[in-house]
C-alpha cells in the first residue's frame, strides 16, 4: 500500500514537471527562494509588528511558524529523512537544496503557519485572501522547481495550518485567563 502511494506520488511529481514554461521557471525560482529560511513570511510578520492592527497577526505567525519549524525540520524530516525527488525520479530541479530531507516540506509549513495565522487575525478581507493564495502558491512552487514530491507539499501545509491553529488556540487561552475577572 505505501509502495503504490510513493510511486503515484513520483509519478504526480513527473506529471507536474512537464508543464514547465520557460518564461515562468525564473518567476517560480525566485518565488520559491524568497521562502528559504522562511524569510518571507518572518519579514512580513515583523513589518505586522510595526503597525497596530497587525501587531497580532505578526506575532502569532511569528510563533506558529517556529512551532512548524519545531515541528518539521527539527523533528519529522531527521526522524523520517526521505530523499529528495531527483535523487529516485528523473528531475532536474529548478533550484538546489542544501537539506538532502524531502519529507514534509518545511517551505510549505511556513507559508501555511503564516498565511492561516493571518486568515484568522488580519483586518482587511484581501489581506486574508493574498495569505491564502500566497500560502498555496509556495506549496506549488515547490512541486514546479522539482524539490518535493505532492505529499511532502500535504504534510507541510497540514502541519502549518495545525500550528497557526495551535498559536492561535494559545493566544486565545492566554487572552482568556488574563481578562478573566476573579
Amino acid at each position: 500500500m505505501l509502495d503504490t502511494i510513493l510511486q503515484l506520488d513520483g509519478e504526480l511529481l513527473v506529471a507536474i514537471q512537464g508543464l514547465h514554461m520557460a518564461w515562468l521557471d525564473p518567476i517560480v525560482s525566485l518565488y520559491t527562494r524568497l521562502g528559504d529560511a522562511g524569510l518571507l513570511w518572518i519579514a512580513l510578520s515583523l513589518a505586522m509588528l510595526f503597525c497596530k492592527p497587525t501587531r497580532r497577526a505578526g506575532a502569532l505567525a511569528l510563533c506558529a511558524m517556529i512551532l512548524g519549524l519545531i515541528v518539521t525540520n527539527l523533528t519529522i524530516k531527521p526522524l523520517l529523512s526521505r530523499p529528495r525527488p531527483w535523487l529516485d525520479w528523473p528531475i532536474v530541479p529548478l533550484v538546489t537544496e542544501k537539506d538532502p530531507n524531502s519529507f514534509p516540506s518545511g517551505h510549505t509549513c511556513a507559508a501555511f503557519a503564516a498565511g492561516m495565522v493571518w486568515v484568522r487575525t488580519l483586518p482587511w478581507r484581501w489581506g486574508r485572501v493574498t495569505a491564502v493564495t500566497a500560502a498555496v502558491l509556495m506549496g506549488l512552487s515547490r512541486l514546479y522547481v522539482g524539490v518535493h514530491y505532492p505529499s511532502d507539499v500535504l504534510a507541510g501545509a497540514i502541519i502549518g495550518s495545525l500550528c497557526a491553529w495551535a498559536a492561535w488556540k494559545a493566544y486565545n487561552l492566554y487572552s482568556d485567563r488574563k481578562n478573566r475577572v476573579y
